[in-house]
C-alpha cells in the first residue's frame, strides 16, 4: 500500500503539522520575521537615495560641476579637479550667455573662520574639511539675503552668518589658511559662511569646481540645462564639465556625505548579511530538530507508504507556512521602524544629515521573497534526513541517537572548516582592507564547520568534563553525564547557537578593537618626536600662523589628481629632511627623500605609483585646476608612509597651488619657545593646541574609532539577538520533548527540586561547552588579523578581546537557557503534582 496524496494534500498535511506543533516552530517563526524585519530596515534605508540639494546652491535651477578625475580607491571620497581660473572665466562667460541665464556664478570656496574672545567659532554643522569663505556673487546660488548692513566692498569687509552674532561696522578676526586676520562687518546674512568680495575670494581660493545658473523670471530649467549641456560639450575647456539639474543637484552634496553614506552602507550590509546569515542558522537548526524529535511521526508515514520524497515535500510545505507568515511579519516590521533607524543611524554618524527613509512597495515585496527563500534554504538538510527515516522508527522507544554524525555531515563540516582555517591563514598576508573580509569568512566557515562537527566533539568533551559528576554519590550527577551521551544530537543542537553567539561577539569586539589599537600603536611608533599640535575641536586644520609658531615639521594637507585620468589623492606638503627625521621608521623603496626639492618633483606611495601607471615622471593636476609635470623621485613603501597620503610634496609647492590648504599636524621637535602657560594660550588664539604624540595617534582616528564601537556595537546586538533566539527556541523545543523522560525520573522517586537540578546542570554544562567552542573558533580569525597587521605595520600587535562584551553573551546565553529549561519543566510538573496530590 502507498500513501497517494497530491501536492496539495501534502500542503494541507503540513500546515496542519505546523499548526498541532506550533510551540515547536515559534522559534522559526520569530527569527525568521526578525531576520526580514532587519534585512526589510536596511534595504529601505539602502535604497532610500541621497539627503537633497545642499542649501547653499538651493537657489540655482541649474549647476555646471567639474567632470575632469576619476575615484579614488574603494571607500576614499575625494573632490573632482577644479578648473582652473582660466578656465573658469571662459566657461563661465559662454555658460552666461545660454538664453534664459541671468546670470553665470562660480563658487569660488576657502576655509575661513571667525574668532571671538579668544576663540574660533564654530558654526553650527561644521565639520572638517569645511571651506565656509565664499566670494560675495555666491551667497545668489542660496540663496542667502542681507538682513542687516550691505555687501562688502573693500578687501577688508566681510558680510557673515547673523547667527554669529557680529553686527555691521564692527571690527572681526578671522582665520585663514595664512593665519589670522581682521576684516570690518559689512553686513550680515541669513545663512552659513563668510563671504568677502570675490576679487579676495579668488585670491584666498584654489580652482572652481562648481558654476551655478541663475535663470530669468519664467526660464524653463529644462531647456537652460539641455542649452548649457550643448555650450558645455562644445566648450574649448578640456573635459568641461557636467549638467545638473533638479533633484541631480544632490550629486553637488559634500564628499564627506558621500563617505558617510558609504559607511552607513558598509553597516547595514553586514546587519543584513550577518541577519541572513543566523535566520538560516536557527531556521535549519529548529527543523533539523524538529526532524530529530518527530522521527516516530515520520516513521508511522513511512509504515502507512509515504514516500521519501513526499516526507521531503512535507517539510518543504511546512517550511513554506512559516516562511510565508514569518517573512510577511517581518516585513511590515522592518518597514514600521525604518525611518526611526535612520534617524539613530543619522545622529551616530553613519548617515548624511537631512537623510530621509522612503518606503518602497517593491523593496517590501523583495524582502519577502528574500524570507521565503532563507525558509526553504535553511530546511534543505531536515528534509534530507526526514526521506532517510525507515518505517521501523514508528516503533523506537529509546532517545538515544544510534548515528548522531552522518557521512556527509562530517565531510560538510571538515570541508567548511577547512574554508574556514585557509581564510585564517590568508589573513595573516593580506592588506588591512582585506582582513575584515576574510575575518568574517574564517568565521562563518569555522562556525558552520564547528557546529556541523559538534555531535562527533561532544561525547569525548562530556565524558572528560563529566567524569567527575558520575563520581560523586547519588545518580544526579550520572544522569546529567548519561542524559547528554544519550541524546547527542539534541546536547549537539543546543550547543549550537550558543557557539554561534559566543564566536560571533568574539570575533566581532576582537577584530575591531585589535585593528583600533594596532593603528594608534603604529603611529605613535613611526613618529620621534616631541610632542605634536593639532587643531582644536572646531577648527578643521591649522594656518600658515599656528604651524609655523612650533619648531618642528608639519604636513600641509591637499589633494592632487594624478595622471590623465586625474584620479585624486591626498598629499602632503613637507620639509623633506625634518620629517625623515621625525618620521623614522619610514622606508623608501627606490629613490631618497632628499631629492625632493623645488617644484617638479613628487614623491609617492607605491600605490600610487601603481596607478599612475608606473613611470617615473607624471603629470600631476593641483587644487587651482593647473597642471604641471613633476619627477617622481622616490616611491615611499605602503606599508611606513604616513596615513592617508599618497604623495608627498615640498611645503613650498602646496601652498603656491593651493592657497586655502591648511596643516594636518605639527610634530615639536625642539623646546616650546615661550614656555608652557604662553605657548598655550598662544595656540588657543589660533584654534591648536599642543599634545602627546600618542594622544594624536589615537585622537586623529577618533572620529572614526567612535563609528567602529557604535557600528561593533550594532552587529554584536544583531548577531548575539538573533542566535540568542536560537537558544531559547532550542532548548524550549528540548525540554517538551524530554518532559515524559522527566515524568519517569519523578514516578522512579527523584523529588521536584532533584529533577530540575538536573535539568539546570545539563543546561549549564551545554552553555559552557558552547561558549568555550565559540571563543577557540574565533581564535583563529584573531590571529590571523593580529599577524597580519604586525606584518603590515612592522611593529608588535597587541591581540585584545574585551571581557565585558564576551561575560555579557555568556551570561546572556546561560539566563536565556535556563529559564528555556527549567522554567518550563517546573511549571508542567508542578502542575502535575498539583494534580495528583487533588
Amino acid at each position: 500500500m502507498t500513501v497517494r496524496k497530491s501536492r496539495g494534500g501534502m500542503l494541507g498535511l503540513a500546515v496542519a503539522t505546523v499548526r498541532a506543533r506550533r510551540t515547536a516552530f515559534a522559534g522559526s517563526f520569530t527569527a525568521l520575521c526578525l531576520g526580514v524585519a532587519v534585512l526589510t530596515m536596511s534595504a529601505l534605508i539602502l535604497l532610500s537615495g541621497d539627503g537633497g540639494v545642499p542649501g547653499r546652491y538651493a537657489g540655482a535651477p541649474v549647476l555646471v560641476r567639474s567632470a575632469q578625475g576619476g575615484t579614488g580607491p574603494d571607500g576614499v571620497f575625494l573632490e573632482r579637479a577644479p578648473w582652473s581660473a582660466g578656465e573658469a572665466r571662459e566657461l563661465t562667460r559662454e555658460l552666461a550667455a545660454v538664453p534664459g541665464v541671468r546670470r553665470a556664478v562660480p563658487d569660488r570656496s576657502f576655509y575661513a573662520q571667525a574668532v571671538a574672545d579668544g576663540d574660533p567659532v564654530r558654526d553650527a554643522g561644521q565639520r572638517k574639511g569645511d571651506r565656509l569663505g565664499h566670494g560675495w556673487s555666491a551667497a545668489a546660488l542660496a540663496p542667502y539675503r542681507l538682513t542687516a548692513g550691505r555687501a562688502p566692498h573693500r578687501s577688508d569687509e566681510v558680510a557673515l552668518d547673523r547667527a554669529i552674532g557680529a553686527r555691521p561696522g564692527e571690527r572681526i578676526t578671522l582665520l585663514t589658511a595664512v593665519g589670522p586676520e581682521r576684516f570690518t562687518v559689512s553686513g550680515t546674512v541669513d545663512g552659513p559662511g563668510y563671504y568677502l568680495t570675490d576679487e579676495r575670494a579668488a585670491e584666498l581660493s584654489g580652482g572652481v569646481r562648481v558654476i551655478g545658473l541663475l535663470t530669468e523670471r519664467g526660464a524653463d530649467p529644462g531647456a537652460v540645462a539641455a542649452a548649457a549641456r550643448s555650450v558645455v560639450k562644445g566648450s574649448a575647456v578640456n573635459g568641461a564639465g557636467e549638467v545638473l539639474s533638479g533633484g541631480a543637484r544632490s550629486e553637488l552634496a559634500p564628499v564627506r556625505d558621500a563617505k558617510t553614506r558609504w559607511i552607513g552602507g558598509q553597516v547595514l550590509t553586514a546587519m543584513a548579511a550577518l541577519s541572513a546569515f543566523a535566520t538560516v542558522f536557527v531556521v535549519a537548526s529548529t527543523f533539523a530538530f524538529s526532524v530529530a524529535g518527530g522521527r516516530r511521526e515520520l516513521g508511522l508515514l513511512r509504515a502507512v507508504g509515504a514516500t521519501g520524497r513526499q516526507l521531503r515535500r512535507l517539510l518543504y510545505g511546512q517550511a513554506l507556512a512559516v516562511g510565508t507568515v514569518g517573512a510577511a511579519a517581518g516585513a511590515l516590521l522592518g518597514a514600521a521602524p525604518a525611518p526611526a533607524l535612520g534617524s539613530v543611524l543619522t545622529d551616530a554618524g553613519f548617515l548624511p544629515p537631512g537623510f530621509a527613509v522612503r518606503r518602497q512597495a517593491w523593496v517590501l515585496a523583495a524582502t519577502f521573497a528574500a524570507g521565503l527563500a532563507v525558509a526553504l534554504t535553511a530546511v534543505w538538510s531536515a528534509s534530507g534526513r526526514a526521506a532517510r527515516t525507515g518505517p521501523l522508527e514508528a516503533l523506537r522507544e529509546a532517545a538515544a541517537d544510534d548515528r548522531p554524525m552522518t557521512r556527509a555531515r562530517a565531510l560538510t563540516g571538515i570541508a567548511f572548516t577547512a574554508l574556514g582555517c585557509a581564510a585564517a591563514a590568508g589573513t595573516a598576508f593580506a592588506d588591512p582592507t582585506d582582513m575584515t573580509t576574510l575575518a568574517l569568512c574564517t568565521a562563518v566557515g569555522l562556525i558552520t564547520g564547528v557546529t556541523l562537527l559538534v555531535p562527533a566533539v561532544v561525547p569525548p568533551l562530556v565524558r572528560a568534563v563529566s567524569w567527575p559528576l558520575a563520581r560523586r554519590r547519588g545518580a544526579g550527577g550520572l544522569l546529567v553525564r548519561e542524559g547528554m551521551l544519550a541524546a547527542v544530537r539534541r546536547t549537539a543542537s543546543t550547543t549550537a547557537p550558543v557557539l554561534a553567539t559566543v564566536g560571533f561577539t568574539v570575533l566581532i569586539t576582537g577584530n575591531t578593537q585589535t585593528s583600533v589599537h594596532s593603528y594608534a600603536t603604529r603611529d605613535t611608533a613611526s613618529v620621534r618626536a616631541e610632542a605634536a599640535v593639532v587643531a582644536r575641536d572646531g577648527t578643521p586644520g591649522l594656518s600658515d600662523a599656528a604651524a609655523g609658531s612650533v619648531p618642528g615639521t608639519g604636513l600641509l594637507a591637499t589633494t592632487v589628481y594624478g595622471g590623465a585620468a586625474k584620479t585624486p589623492m591626498e598629499a602632503a606638503g613637507i620639509d623633506p629632511g625634518a620629517f625623515a627625521d621625525v618620521h623614522h621608521l619610514l622606508r623608501t623603496v627606490s629613490g631618497s627623500l632628499t631629492r625632493l626639492r623645488g617644484p617638479g618633483t613628487v614623491a609617492v606611495t607605491e600605490s600610487a605609483l601603481a596607478t599612475l601607471g608606473g613611470r617615473t615622471t607624471t603629470t600631476v593636476t593641483f587644487e587651482d585646476g593647473r597642471a604641471e609635470r613633476l619627477r617622481i623621485v622616490a616611491v615611499v613603501s605602503d606599508r611606513t608612509a604616513p596615513t592617508p597620503y599618497a604623495a608627498l610634496l615640498p611645503r613650498a609647492t602646496v601652498r603656491s597651488h593651493d592657497p586655502s590648504a591648511l596643516t594636518d599636524v605639527v610634530y615639536r621637535t625642539g623646546p616650546a619657545t615661550s614656555g608652557p602657560a604662553a605657548s598655550s594660550a598662544a595656540l588657543r588664539g589660533l584654534g591648536a593646541e599642543e599634545v602627546s604624540v600618542a594622544d594624536y595617534a589615537r585622537r586623529a582616528d577618533a572620529e572614526e574609532d567612535r563609528l567602529v564601537e557604535v557600528f561593533t556595537l550594532l552587529l554584536v546586538a544583531m548577531s548575539a539577538g538573533c542566535t540568542g533566539v536560537a537558544v531559547a527556541n532550542t532548548l524550549l523545543m528540548s525540554t517538551a520533548d524530554r518532559l515524559r523522560d522527566l515524568r519517569l525520573l519523578r514516578l522512579s522517586g527523584a523529588t521536584l527540586r532533584q529533577v530540575l537540578w538536573t535539568v539546570a546542570a545539563e543546561t549549564t554544562f551545554v552553555v559552557a561547552l558552547g561558549s568555550v567552542l565559540g571563543a577557540l573558533t574565533a581564535l583563529p580569525s584573531l590571529l590571523g588579523v593580529r599577524a597580519g597587521l604586525s606584518g603590515t605595520f612592522g611593529v608588535p600587535v597587541r591581540l585584545i578581546v574585551p571581557a565585558a562584551p564576551v561575560a555579557a553573551a555568556v551570561a546572556g546565553c546561560l539566563v536565556l537557557a535556563l529559564a528555556a529549561s527549567v522554567l518550563p519543566v517546573r511549571v508542567a510538573l508542578a502542575k502535575e503534582t498539583r494534580a495528583g496530590a487533588g
